[in-house]
Formats: C-alpha cells, sequence, structure tokens
C-alpha cells in the first residue's frame, strides 16, 4: 500500500469519527444549527473523499452498490494489514 493511499484511509478514518460524533451530539442538541452545518459539510467531504479513494483504489467496502466491481474488497487488504 503506497504512502497516498495510507493517508487518504486515515482521513476517511477520522471523517467517519467526526460523522458519527457530531451525530451523536445532535441527538441531543437538535437546534444547534453550527453543528448541523459542520456535520452536513463533513458528510460531503467524507462522500467525496470516498469517491476519489474508490476511483483511485477499488471500492472500500462491500456496501457500495454503485461498486462494478462489487466483490474487488475483499481483495485488498484488511484494517489491521494497512498503515503499519
Amino acid at each position: 500500500m503506497d504512502r497516498k493511499q495510507c493517508e487518504m484511509l486515515k482521513e476517511i478514518q477520522a471523517l467517519e469519527f467526526t460523522a458519527i460524533d457530531f451525530n451523536l451530539y445532535l441527538d441531543t442538541h437538535p437546534d444547534d444549527q453550527t453543528a448541523l452545518r459542520d456535520y452536513n459539510r463533513t458528510v460531503a467531504e467524507l462522500a467525496d473523499l470516498k469517491k476519489q479513494y474508490e476511483k483511485m483504489y477499488g471500492p472500500i467496502s462491500p456496501a457500495n452498490p454503485e461498486s462494478r466491481d462489487y466483490w474487488a474488497w475483499a481483495t485488498t487488504p484488511w484494517p489491521w494489514e494497512v498503515c503499519i
């Protein structure tokens, strides 16, 4: 796995964590418009980065119905095998 791929995976993981964290916060603070705006921005950035990653390296998960090579994700390294 090259450095660029590893960096992209780390950024995807960070954005996923951030989106989940915003989601949990918004569960208890549904009127916080700043948090909602930041959540929407994070989710959009995450979607864009995942599309870019999949275009360069292939499917990131089996849950991508847009992928033409649906089962290719199984031939990529497992999470514990990357970025060591």
